[in-house]
C-alpha cells in the first residue's frame, strides 16, 4: 500500500488516507451562508476519495470576511445550513472540516471575477481591522488599529464560531493564521508595528494568535483535532520567516494544536515568491523535524508520485491540494490507480472503476 493511502490518526479521529482538500474560497455566499453550490463543491471532493474536506475560510464575524461574498460562521442560521453539508461529507467516508478566519486588513474586497480590489463602504464594504494602521497596498483602505477590548472580542468570536462549527457536525477546525489575514498580521513585524504588549518582540506579536488558539482548543472536544494554517515565510527581508514559524509551532503544541498546515506568503502584495512544484514542502519538513507536531504540505502538489514522495519520506504527514482538486474532484481515485493502491470507490460509480 502506498504511504499516501495509509490511515492517519490525530487524537481519536481517523482519516482514510493522507490527501486533504485545502480550504478554497468560492465567493458564492450571501450573508455568509452556505448553499447548494457548497454542498455540491465540497460533497463531490468527498465522493472523490479525499480523507478531509475543508470548508473555505469562514469569517468569525461579518467584518472578518474577505469579501461580502465570503462564507461565515457566526450565526445559528449558518450553523444549521452547514449541517447537511457536514453530514454528506461524513456519509462519503471523509472527515468534514472548516477553517475559521478573520481577514484583517485584507477584508472588504471584491470577488476575484469582479476585479478583486478594495470595496469601499459606499459600495457595500466596510473599514478593515488590523494590528496596526498599515494598508495592504496604497490602494486599500487604511485599517483601524484594534484596541485591547476589540482583541478580546476577536478571541471570543473565534471560540463561538468553533462551537457553532461543532454543533454543525464538523470534526476538524483550522484556525487561519496565514496569507496576510488578521492573525498573520499580528505575527509579522511588517504589518505589526505596535508598541504595546502585542507588538515588538516575537513573544508579543504571537500573544493574540496564541490566545485565539487556546480559546478554540478549550471549546473543541479533547478527542478531536485542531489545525493551524501559517504562512511560514513572508518572502520579504525582515518579515516573518521559517525560524519564527518553528518557534511559534513549539508554542502551539502544548496548547493542543495537532497539525500545522504550512503555506506561505500573502502578507505583502509585492513579495517575490519562488513558486514551483512543492516549493512550500521544505517548510512542512523543517517544522516537523524541529517540533513534535504533525504537518501538512500544500502548494503546487499535483502529481500522485509527487504526493507519495512527500509523505513517504517524512517531509509531511499529509498533503493538502487546492487547485488540483478544482481541476479534478476525483484526484484521489485517479492517484490510487497510478500508485497501484486498492481503495474503495463509491458504490454508485463502481461500474466505471478501471
Amino acid at each position: 500500500m502506498a504511504k499516501l493511502f495509509s490511515d492517519f490518526k490525530l487524537r481519536e479521529l481517523s482519516f482514510r488516507n493522507r490527501i486533504f482538500v485545502s480550504p478554497m474560497c468560492q465567493y458564492s455566499s450571501v450573508d455568509g451562508m452556505p448553499n447548494s453550490w457548497h454542498l455540491v463543491h465540497l460533497g463531490s471532493r468527498a465522493v472523490g476519495g479525499a480523507a478531509l474536506v475543508m470548508v473555505e475560510a469562514s469569517g468569525v464575524s461579518p467584518e472578518g470576511r474577505i469579501s461580502p461574498d465570503d462564507m461565515g460562521i457566526w450565526s445559528e442560521a449558518q450553523r444549521d445550513a452547514f449541517r447537511p453539508i457536514a453530514q454528506f461529507i461524513r456519509e462519503q467516508g471523509a472527515v468534514p472540516g472548516i477553517q475559521l478566519a478573520h481577514a484583517g486588513r485584507k477584508a472588504s474586497t471584491c470577488a476575484p471575477w469582479q476585479g478583486g480590489g478594495p470595496l469601499p463602504p459606499d459600495r457595500g464594504g466596510w473599514r478593515p481591522l488590523a494590528p496596526s494602521a498599515i494598508p495592504f497596498t496604497p490602494a486599500h483602505a487604511v485599517p483601524r488599529e484594534l484596541t485591547k477590548a476589540e482583541m478580546d472580542i476577536v478571541i471570543r468570536q473565534f471560540a463561538e464560531s468553533a462551537q457553532l462549527a461543532l454543533a454543525a457536525g464538523f470534526d476538524v477546525v483550522e484556525i487561519h493564521m496565514a496569507h496576510g489575514y488578521l492573525l498573520h498580521g499580528f505575527l509579522s513585524p511588517l504589518a505589526n508595528v505596535r508598541t504595546d504588549e502585542y507588538g515588538g518582540i516575537l513573544e508579543n506579536r504571537a500573544r493574540l494568535p496564541l490566545a485565539v488558539a487556546r480559546a478554540v482548543r478549550e471549546v473543541w472536544p479533547a478527542h478531536l483535532p485542531v489545525f493551524v494554517r501559517i504562512s511560514a515565510s513572508d518572502w520579504v527581508d525582515g518579515g516573518w520567516d521559517l525560524e519564527q514559524s518553528i518557534q511559534f509551532a513549539r508554542w502551539l503544541e502544548p496548547i493542543g494544536i495537532d497539525l500545522i498546515d504550512c503555506s506561505s506568503g500573502g502578507l505583502v502584495a509585492d513579495a517575490r515568491i519562488p513558486a514551483a512544484p512543492g516549493f512550500q514542502v521544505p517548510f512542512a519538513a523543517a517544522i516537523r523535524a524541529h517540533t513534535g507536531i504533525a504537518t501538512g504540505a500544500v502548494g503546487l502538489i499535483t502529481e500522485a508520485h509527487q504526493a507519495e514522495q512527500i509523505v513517504a519520506t517524512g517531509q509531511a504527514d499529509v498533503v493538502l491540494l487546492a487547485r488540483e482538486f478544482l481541476r479534478d474532484p476525483y484526484w484521489p481515485l485517479h492517484a490510487a490507480r497510478q500508485l497501484s493502491a486498492d481503495v474503495a470507490w463509491p458504490k454508485q460509480y463502481l461500474r466505471a472503476r478501471p
